[in-house]
């Protein structure tokens, strides 16, 4: 289908999704929030779509954050809606069940940062900032920013980074678990392509394993958590993956996983 504000490309098993405001600097409005939201139901149920990769248009911004001019206006009730539409949107991105890199080269700031922090993996230029500078406008962060900051970077960088709103860098972000790889800027391409190819050929229902035990245990008990890895593990001895990978080994040969 044709989106307005996104850019959709595909690289193999690689589905590419770009944010295509940049003379708003990506920033999040409602028609954004919807078109991202059909982009990424469109890559859940596309099988031959093994990684997405979430990008920014233009060298400035991944996405500088909601649409200010936007939600200027709007009534308790309608911004209420607009969070709940945006924190859904992150949540089924994080639960998507299959691997979301995002790819940040410019400001990730507010809803940037949330909608940064709801994919698996963020891969930063050096150039990079990250901020939640809901503050300065007298708001606080409404597409999730509070509760997947504090369970990526802890209760702390949580309250540093929402109650100063001071932008910090990606070395910073990196060194406080927020982002997975900070690179140069004419190797973040390189980088991110190279980590989807891994990535599209590892066994893709082993991978959604993976992040479902991951993303559950985060939010249990450990022996409740221990009991999902345990059901989701023996779960994976029902797939034709699972004997290609133990087969493929026993020959000494490389895998070929089906997602079966």
């Amino acid at each position: 289908m044709a989106y307005r504000n996104l850019e959709i490309t595909n690289r193999g098993a690689v589905n590419v999704i770009t944010v295509n405001r940049p003379d708003k600097l990506n920033a999040l409005n409602r028609e954004t929030l919807n078109e991202l939201g059909m982009a990424f139901t469109q890559a859940a149920y596309d099988d031959a779509v093994r990684v997405v990769v979430l990008a920014g248009a233009g060298e400035k911004a991944f996405v500088a954050g909601a649409d200010i001019a936007e939600m200027h206006g709007y009534t308790a009730t309608q911004a209420q809606a607009f969070s709940r539409v945006g924190q859904q949107l992150m949540t089924s991105i994080e639960r998507l069940g299959k691997p979301v890199i995002a790819r940040v080269q410019g400001f990730a700031l507010g809803g940037g940062m949330e909608l940064a922090m709801a994919c698996h993996f963020r891969v930063a230029s050096e150039k990079a900032k990250f901020g939640q500078p809901e503050i300065n406008l007298g708001l606080i962060p409404g597409f999730g920013g509070t509760q997947r900051l504090l369970r990526l970077a802890g209760r702390g960088a949580a309250l540093e980074l929402c109650l100063t709103g001071t932008p910090i860098t990606a070395q910073r972000a990196f060194e406080l678990g927020i982002v997975n790889r900070v690179v140069a800027p004419d190797a973040l391409d390189t980088t991110v392509d190279a980590l989807a190819d891994q990535l599209a050929v590892a066994a893709p229902l082993a991978a959604a394993g993976i992040m479902d035990a991951v993303l559950s245990g985060g939010e249990t008990a450990l022996d409740q958590g221990l009991e999902f890895e345990t059901q989701a593990f023996a779960l994976a001895f029902s797939t034709e993956d699972m004997r290609e990978g133990t087969t493929a080994f026993m020959e000494k040969r490389k895998a070929v996983f089906r997602g079966r």
